[in-house]
């Protein structure tokens, strides 16, 4: 009898243990994200569409994490508090960084004015997990996709190609780009993220049209697995070769968007530190050049670069040396680990097999 309660009392204590590493882990999470939110606030008006975006996934994020946190201690309702007051703080924020953009590029924010919302961006309700039998055989060294095109294929589909423009439009071009294999790197997120956007405008059938015999068995979920099947093997392979200044961009935003398509595996907890240590203590961005500071290039040019800016979706340095693209990819993907590790107990949110 004395055994058995001394086997009880010590699942007790790791469980307790579990749950105080988690606390101090959503707590990293919540103090690297309110220094994210202090940089938003200081730079609102110059982050480019990218950064906006990787923000408002985050809040997206963070509203889902409020209304589904568990208030099971004092220290998990202190955590939620914490939580709201960063969600009022990147409400303010977003009013102006958006203005600013409206602003700053009027066509280029009008096509994708529907994204530059945190109610667009729907928050996985359910986990399923990566298939390296998935993965392809060989991948192309250059990435297969252009950003144009890009560009144009997701207008087409959020019905922002013209005023008042009819929504969900696939072409031949956009979805022959869009589900080729073995394309690399940001070619595949792309990829990725217009399966999601496609689905989070509502559209059904994208792959409509396609008549290949060899495609006929395969779903757009089947395209969303087969995509971060491949980037979660980019991961592995930059986390084993070392990050480095080329390949820690693209491998905090695999983990962004798989994370936010549903695949767990891609929040794991040595990729959490590797993003947490990236962050810039001073300044709360990410991807930080101090060879590009503000004082370096001159007040003169500074100001040449602010009355020239346009607003570019894939990269933004911006006058304090922050990268804009890596700091709204960091954000975001932060966010997931933290809505992820308040479900993960739940039975329904498992992996699925």
């Amino acid at each position: 009898m004395r055994a058995t309660g001394l086997q009880v009392a010590a699942v007790l204590a790791l469980f307790a243990a579990v749950l105080r590493s988690q606390a101090e882990v959503i707590d990293d999470v919540l103090g690297s994200l309110s220094r994210g939110a202090s940089f938003l606030e200081r730079q609102h008006e110059h982050i480019n569409l990218d950064g906006v975006v990787g923000f408002l996934m985050l809040q997206a994020e963070l509203k889902e994490a409020v209304r589904t946190w568990p208030h099971s201690d004092p220290v998990s309702w202190a955590q939620r508090s914490s939580a709201v007051a960063l969600v009022k703080r990147l409400d303010q924020s977003f009013e102006k960084a958006v203005a600013a953009l409206q602003q700053d590029d009027p066509k280029y924010y009008k096509e994708f004015e529907p994204l530059l919302t945190w109610s667009f961006w729907l928050i996985p309700q359910e986990w399923s997990s990566t298939d390296p039998s998935l993965v392809y055989p060989s991948t192309m060294t250059t990435e297969c996709y252009d950003e144009h095109l890009s560009d144009k294929c997701l207008t087409l589909l959020l019905g922002t190609w013209k005023m008042n423009g009819t929504p969900c439009i696939v072409t031949k071009p956009c979805r022959d780009t869009m589900t080729r294999f073995g394309c690399p790197h940001y070619s595949l997120s792309h990829q990725l993220l217009y399966f999601m956007i496609g689905k989070m405008r509502g559209c059904t059938n994208l792959l409509k049209g396609d008549t290949r015999a060899s495609r006929a068995n395969i779903t757009e979920r089947s395209y969303q697995k087969i995509f971060c099947s491949n980037m979660m093997k980019t991961n592995q392979d930059i986390v084993r070769d070392g990050l480095t200044e080329q390949t820690v961009d693209i491998f905090i935003e695999n983990i962004l968007v798989c994370g936010l398509a549903g695949f767990s595996d891609f929040y794991k907890v040595d990729w959490l530190q590797h993003i947490l240590g990236l962050q810039d203590e001073e300044v709360g961005c990410f991807g930080r050049d101090k060879n590009v500071i503000s004082q370096i290039i001159g007040d003169e040019l500074l100001e040449q670069l602010q009355l020239h800016r346009r607003v570019k979706r894939r990269e933004k340095i911006l006058p304090d040396g922050c990268s804009s693209h890596m700091t709204a990819v960091a954000v975001g993907a932060l966010g997931g680990y933290l809505n992820y590790y308040l479900t993960e107990q739940d039975i329904t949110k498992r992996p699925l097999s």
